[in-house]
């Protein structure tokens, strides 16, 4: 009896990136929670660049400030209102490197996509004067805790507070897990 390789022809099955982040944007939901998404800008994205900082760009995606939000394996597409106008917002799944609470924190970081090194036009670009509406965050909140899903190294370090200025305090260092515990080691 030969068996042959999973979906997506890799013997590693196909990411699990996708399922975690549909697991824990349902955890917010099913909290009273509203889920966060940082996403790695380059051109392979659709997001409005004037809110992109440092290639970086916070999405809300609770279903109170998306339309048509779809949570699929290999994109997440959806449209958010960013200045009063309506936006087509398509990110690919292996772009976004954190989801988490708005409320707490509390959520997983994964690793930045590997041809990440070349930097867009106008990804540096600093948000235009105001919060946006719904579909957008600038920053995370001080003092995120996140998980690092690819088990290497801590998580990444908090984005600067909104309008201060200054870096959010660093978060605690993560607790190392018992001994005989299993942890996660990558996520593609």
């Amino acid at each position: 009896m030969s068996s042959s390789p999973p979906p997506g022809g890799d013997a590693q099955g196909t990411s699990t990136r996708p399922y975690l982040i549909r697991a824990l944007h349902d955890w917010c939901t099913d909290n009273g929670f509203t889920p966060y998404i940082a996403v790695f800008v380059d051109r392979s994205v659709q997001v409005p660049m004037e809110y992109v900082k440092n290639n970086e760009i916070v999405l809300n995606v609770g279903f109170e400030a998306t339309s048509g939000l779809k949570l699929g394996n290999e994109l997440i597409e959806f449209k958010a209102r960013f200045g009063g106008s309506a936006r087509e917002i398509v990110v690919p799944v292996d772009h976004v490197v954190a989801i988490y609470a708005r409320e707490n924190g509390q959520g997983m970081a994964f690793p930045v996509p590997t041809d990440a090194g070349v930097p867009t036009a106008g990804a540096a670009g600093a948000a235009a004067g105001g919060e946006p509406e719904g579909g957008a965050a600038q920053g995370k909140p001080a003092g995120l805790r996140l998980a690092s899903a690819d088990g290497v190294g801590p998580a990444p370090a908090p984005a600067p507070a909104p309008g201060s200025g200054k870096p959010a305090p660093e978060p605690p260092p993560e607790p190392s897990p018992p001994a005989g515990r299993p942890s996660l080691k990558r996520i593609k």
